[in-house]
């Protein structure tokens, strides 16, 4: 009760946010649940299952037209966090257009503290990395921030982070995963098969030709973003980028004003928070930690990643809100204390699921001990950035 007594008193969230918070912080509770039982089954004698589980060969044939095989760990990755990425593309919309991020007087802070928290650790993992082109190639690994994860640790500190400083954190998540869509698009493709590139960039248009004609069944997009997440696919390009430009494509209201994008968006969180990213977190962080020992967290790329989560995050996101409300750019968080931004800009280096998406790109079809490296660095980095920044959440004073 004191909870939604804040939401409809002193904060300014709207309903559509109280409710992306709470599906966000039971989420993070159930990936990390996802990810401890990974680890726990990659580390028992059932590690043959788990290895096998991820295995399992799925295969969608349309009369020999279309023919897309792949075992589950892609299906997953490819097609499971294209529905995430598809919710994140709604997520972004709205923002922006009716949103916390609607004007560029609210967008400015947080924009600043992304693109911060984007940069010092991709600048920190390259200096680390800097004599390895190959380990150079993970340099986004750790500038991307796991939302779930994040605003689970802040909703479970309930009143002692400022409901202010939720939203920055959710606006900063917003657009660091608008980056990260931008990253993965443009330094992670490879071998491009123009003629299904073409096909693909085509769907993209009619999604938005059928915006600009007025269009308001959301089926309809979903139809043609399959299509086009098909194209997408067989192009080269990586798959999940499909999802947001289906995402994007579809109108928030309808020529009468009622909402389109909004249920849908509302009706997936629950799926997206509860399946998908569980699923994913239970496929991909499964590591065998036998001979790992702490040298092996000081090994170039792991070092990499947990100094640019842990230290990068925290120095980018908070330098760059630091400088714009000093040189009054934009207004500091309501009720917020200097100690609780920064409190939240450790927070903002959990960065499990996107991290470990970019960092199975970067190094997909090499060895899999980099795959291992990855892991090592963005759970070791993760953990510390959410423990740190809980404490000093839990230990600053209420303003």
């Amino acid at each position: 009760m004191q909870r939604e007594a804040e939401v409809k008193g002193r904060s300014r969230l709207t309903r559509a946010f109280y409710r992306f918070f709470a599906h966000e912080a039971a989420g993070g509770i159930v990936l990390a649940i996802a990810a401890v039982i990974a680890l726990i089954f990659s580390n028992s004698p059932w590690r043959e299952v788990y290895e096998a589980f991820n295995r399992i060969p799925g295969t969608v044939d349309v009369g020999g037209l279309i023919v897309v095989a792949k075992p589950l760990l892609l299906w997953v990755n490819d097609l499971w966090m294209a529905v995430f990425f598809f919710l994140v593309g709604l997520e972004i919309k709205r923002e922006f257009v009716e949103g916390e991020l609607a004007s560029v007087r609210k967008a400015t802070l947080p924009a600043v503290a992304a693109a911060g928290g984007m940069a010092v650790p991709a600048l920190i993992y390259a200096a680390i990395n800097w004599r390895d082109p190959v380990a150079l190639h993970g340099w986004a690994i750790p500038a991307a921030t796991d939302i779930a994860f994040a605003i689970g640790i802040v909703m479970l500190l309930g009143s002692r982070v400022p409901t202010s400083l939720k939203v920055f954190l959710t606006a900063v998540a917003i657009i660091d995963d608008l980056g990260a869509i931008a990253i993965i698009a443009a330094f992670y493709t490879s071998n491009l098969s123009l003629g299904v590139l073409v096909a693909a960039l085509a769907g993209c248009a009619l999604l938005f030709a059928m915006n600009r004609a007025g269009i308001s069944r959301a089926d309809l997009y979903i139809v043609v973003g399959l299509v086009v997440w098909v194209c997408v696919l067989k192009s080269g390009v990586h798959a999940t980028l499909a999802g947001v430009a289906t995402a994007l494509a579809i109108p928030l209201r309808d020529a009468s004003g009622k909402a389109v994008a909004g249920p849908l968006e509302h009706g997936l969180h629950p799926w997206v928070a509860f399946l998908v990213l569980p699923m994913f977190a239970f496929a991909n962080a499964g590591v065998s930690l036998q001979g790992v020992t702490i040298a092996n967290l000081f090994e170039a790329i792991p070092l990499g990643i947990a100094g640019g989560l842990l230290f990068g995050k925290a120095i980018g996101v908070f330098g760059a809100s630091w400088l714009m409300i000093r040189s009054g750019f934009a207004p500091a968080p309501a009720n917020a204390s200097l100690r609780q931004l920064f409190g939240v800009s450790i927070l903002c280096g959990i960065g499990f699921t996107m991290s470990l998406f970019i960092g199975a790109l970067a190094f997909q079809g090499l060895d899999p001990a980099f795959e291992t490296r990855v892991k090592i660095g963005v759970l070791a980095g993760s953990l510390l950035s959410g423990v740190l920044g809980a404490l000093v959440l839990w230990r600053a004073p209420r303003t």
